[in-house]
C-alpha cells in the first residue's frame, strides 16, 4: 500500500500553511519541516513535510507508516544528500535510512 493522491496532497499543504501561521507557525516549525530530495529512479525534485527532532548536527525523522511511504527508500545504503527547512534557512545535509527489527524507519541527516 502506498500513500498518495489528492487527499494526502491537501492535507500536506495545510500542514505546510500551519508552519507559517501567525499564532501557531514558530511551535509547529520547531517540530515540522520540509525535506527536498531528488528521487533516485525519477530524477525529480520532491518536497515533503515530516516531524522531526534536531541534536546539534544530526537531524532525525522517523518515518511514520514506512510500508505505506517510498521517500525513505531513496536514503538506503550509502543515502544521499537531502535539504531541510531549519531555522528559516536552507540546509543541506546528507541522509541515510535505517529500519530496525520492530520495522521503524529513521531517517538520520548529518548537516
Amino acid at each position: 500500500m502506498r500513500v498518495q493522491g489528492p487527499v494526502v496532497r491537501r492535507v500536506n499543504k495545510w500542514v505546510v500553511g500551519l508552519r507559517d501561521a501567525p499564532l501557531v507557525g514558530k511551535l509547529v516549525r520547531k517540530g515540522l519541516t520540509i525535506v527536498t530530495y531528488t528521487g533516485r529512479r525519477s530524477g525529480r525534485t520532491i518536497s515533503t513535510p515530516v516531524g522531526y527532532r534536531r541534536k546539534g548536527e544530526v537531524v532525525e525523522i522517523r518515518v511514520m507508516m514506512p510500508d505505506a511511504k517510498v521517500w525513505w527508500r531513496n536514503f538506503e545504503g550509502e543515502g544521499g544528500p537531502l535539504t531541510l527547512e531549519l531555522d528559516g534557512t536552507k540546509k543541506t545535509g546528507h541522509a541515510t535510512s535505517h529500519r530496525d527489527d520492530k520495522g521503524r524507519v529513521t531517517v538520520r541527516v548529518r548537516l
